[in-house]
């Protein structure tokens, strides 16, 4: 299955059918037992008791810390990018288990179906699969490992991940040493055009933007404030919900803005809302 991404590009996603999504949900809770607590605080993604929000606020928490050089690096399509024999060398570290490893591999190589046809896959995790958020952990926790003995402050959500310094120099330093390790450990490429070194002012991390604290006293402090992309997405889901030709009864029509505003409203909770929400209201009643 392909859907579309909001930057243009295409996900390719890789569903089970509901015995292979029940047997995949087994082995990861079979899995997460032997890995979750080796796991570093600073991984956000996909773990019990931790959450998108939380990742914001320790990035928040960094940046008015005074760590405002940031090291932003993009991995380069990481979901299709993962070398399997890396990621099942890690797990036959801790998981003696050949009957696991050995369904775990006919998982990540099963063919996919592209264009009537079915294509080998020699790389990569499936997306859709309920296996692949603690796959790709699993992974990116020799990153994190990595970072932590570097004595880095840093943040992970999935394989979005930055790092604070406070100096553009390190900075800079740090970015170069994590390229290497990615490139000769990992074997994972770097997006290159969209990695770089920032200041809170032009950083963005996961749909929150930071824009300086306006009060008497108070200096170089950040607030949360919501994306372009993030508006963006919010104006093109309600403009469709809100079209006149919509052949949806206005019970139904209330009922889904109010899911879209739920929704929304809930993962952007941490940010300044109340101008832009009254301006957002306005752009809809003309």
């Amino acid at each position: 299955m392909r859907i579309p991404k909001s930057n243009g590009s295409i996900r390719l996603l890789g569903v089970p059918t509901v015995v292979g999504r029940w047997l995949q949900q087994a082995v990861s809770q079979q899995l997460a037992i032997h890995f979750e607590l080796d796991f570093e605080a600073e991984s956000y993604g996909f773990r019990s008791n931790k959450n998108l929000q939380q990742a914001v606020l320790k990035s928040q928490e960094y940046i008015n810390e005074g760590y405002q050089d940031i090291v932003d690096i993009d991995l380069k399509s990481f979901f299709d990018q993962v070398q399997h024999y890396k990621l099942l060398q890690l797990i036959y570290n801790k998981v003696k288990c050949q009957t696991t490893l050995w369904l775990i591999r006919k998982w990540l190589r099963a063919p996919m179906y592209k264009n009537g046809r079915l294509y080998k896959r020699r790389k990569g995790l499936p997306q859709g699969s309920p296996l692949s958020p603690l796959l790709s952990n699993i992974l990116l926790d020799q990153l994190d490992k990595y970072l932590k003995a570097k004595g880095c402050r840093f943040m992970r959500y999935a394989d979005d991940f930055s790092i604070y310094t406070k100096s553009k120099t390190v900075a800079k330093e740090i970015e170069n040493q994590v390229y290497l390790f990615l490139k000769e450990k990992l074997d994972l490429p770097i997006n290159k055009a969209k990695s770089g070194i920032r200041r809170p002012s032009t950083f963005k991390v996961l749909g929150y933007k930071f824009t300086p604290v306006y009060k008497k006293g108070v200096r170089g402090k950040y607030q949360l404030i919501v994306s372009e992309e993030g508006w963006k997405t919010l104006k093109r889901k309600l403009k469709y919900i809100t079209k006149k030709n919509l052949p949806i009864s206005i019970s139904e029509r209330l009922d889904r803005l109010k899911l879209i505003y739920q929704g929304w409203l809930n993962n952007y909770r941490l940010a300044n809302l109340q101008t832009k929400l009254k301006k957002l209201d306005e752009w809809l009643r003309n």
